[in-house]
């Protein structure tokens, strides 16, 4: 039986020549990731090795953006102990404010993730970098402490779930309301420790942006990793981004999947995950109530990229948000802040009446800038919608697209971004 592009990689790193579902492996890492949550926990776990050492000072990237600029004492400590831990080992990709942006944009971005890499990094939404064709996967800090000091981790080799994507995406379309109607069809643990591998014709229309937010949100499925295969558009990231080399792998005709699903573009609806789970999904058809809102955020891991704020700008240019509404636009790095404010999309908001923030990961978590009181309810383009995600346990989050967002944030209801 052949193997899917996932298991290639890994036997690659495993340096076998086939592995299959349900086997355990070593594999060599090509990058380690932490941020200033994640990282102090793995710190002080090295400290209990018998080593004070990183296995590759240059494999090691260590990027504080969940609560940076620092928020608070605790924050500041332990940015702290991130910062003194990289000055420590000399590790070449640590980023300080000025330099950070939020991890998972900042690190392609940065080139330093290219097709072919084996990738684990302490949050979970490290499997952003499977639209380069990597695997990546998020891990604990434990783990994370043993491949900086190591190099491997172990790991089960996962199953995989082809999703065969085809057609041409309808008007205000983007990979987020993509992978939402996937979750939504698929439930929260549809793709439980499997690789969702995207292919198929369609691929060609989703641009980067889209693949990296598709790729982003696999963990909301319960996946492993997810991945899409390497093409010209992905190549022509790469050679912009990365003087790394790469290496491209391609699933085999033969490779065995637990499932199978064709995802047609021009049939996707923009789509919204309602309270409390990314699954729980509706398209605008079937809201039959107005819903008021009292927050936009526009940013994060997920949809804080250039292709996201010029889509945002399109709505609000020349326009105002809805009275009473606070709209949060958060730039995911410093290279995309400042090529948003040479194109004049900063000054739109501003104008528009929204603030813009530093690069960070903040009110995604609930940490600042931004952060729901009781009963309150949020639009935002981020990750995940639990119970208290972003602040009071009685407040709601509805996850959508950059352009469902943005038309919400004109009118103060959650808003078809047809109809604005």
């Amino acid at each position: 039986m052949g193997m899917t592009m996932t298991q290639k990689i890994l036997a690659a790193h495993a340096g076998l020549p086939e592995v299959h579902a349900g086997q355990l492996i070593e594999a060599d890492l090509d990058l380690v990731l932490g941020n200033d949550i994640t990282s102090p926990v793995a710190i002080k776990e090295m400290q209990k090795f018998s080593r004070d050492s990183v296995f590759d000072r240059h494999k090691i990237a260590l990027v504080p953006d969940h609560f940076v600029p620092n928020k608070d004492i605790k924050s500041a400590e332990n940015c702290k102990c991130v910062r003194e831990f990289a000055c420590r080992h000399e590790i070449t990709n640590y980023f300080e404010v000025g330099e950070m942006g939020i991890e998972h944009a900042l690190l392609p971005e940065k080139g330093l993730t290219v097709a072919g890499d084996v990738i684990i990094g302490a949050d979970s939404h490290t499997c952003t970098y499977g639209a380069l064709g990597a695997f990546s996967t998020g891990v604990g800090s434990t783990d994370m402490a043993a491949g900086m000091a190591t190099g491997k981790a172990w790991f089960k080799v996962p199953s995989a779930i082809k999703f065969n994507i085809v057609g041409k995406k309808a008007p205000f379309i983007s990979g987020k309301d993509v992978i939402l109607h996937i979750i939504g069809m698929i439930g929260v643990d549809g793709a439980l420790y499997q690789s969702m591998e995207f292919t198929g014709p369609g691929i060609a229309e989703l641009t980067m942006d889209d693949r990296f937010t598709i790729a982003n949100m696999a963990i909301e499925a319960g996946g492993k990793n997810g991945i899409f295969p390497v093409d010209e558009l992905a190549e022509l990231y790469m050679k912009e981004h990365s003087n790394r080399p790469y290496v491209i792998y391609e699933a085999d005709a033969d490779a065995e999947y637990t499932a199978e699903y064709t995802i047609d573009l021009g049939a996707i609806k923009p789509t919204v995950a309602f309270p409390h789970l990314p699954e729980n999904t509706h398209t605008f058809d079937e809201i039959k109530e107005p819903i008021k809102i009292d927050q936009v955020v526009i940013g994060s891991c997920t949809n804080g990229r250039l292709d996201d704020l010029r889509i945002a700008a399109e709505f609000l240019q020349g326009k105002h948000v809805a009275k009473g509404i606070r709209v949060i636009i958060i730039p995911a790095t410093q290279a995309i802040y400042m090529q948003a404010m040479e194109e004049g999309l900063l000054k739109t908001f501003i104008q528009a009446g929204a603030i813009v923030s530093t690069p960070t990961c903040g009110p995604c978590l609930g940490g600042y800038m931004g952060v729901l009181a009781q009963g309150e309810r949020c639009v935002s383009t981020t990750n995940r919608n639990f119970v208290g995600r972003m602040g009071h346990v009685d407040s709601e989050i509805y996850l959508a697209s950059p352009a469902v967002a943005a038309a919400s944030a004109l009118t103060g209801y959650l808003t078809d971004p047809a109809t604005v």
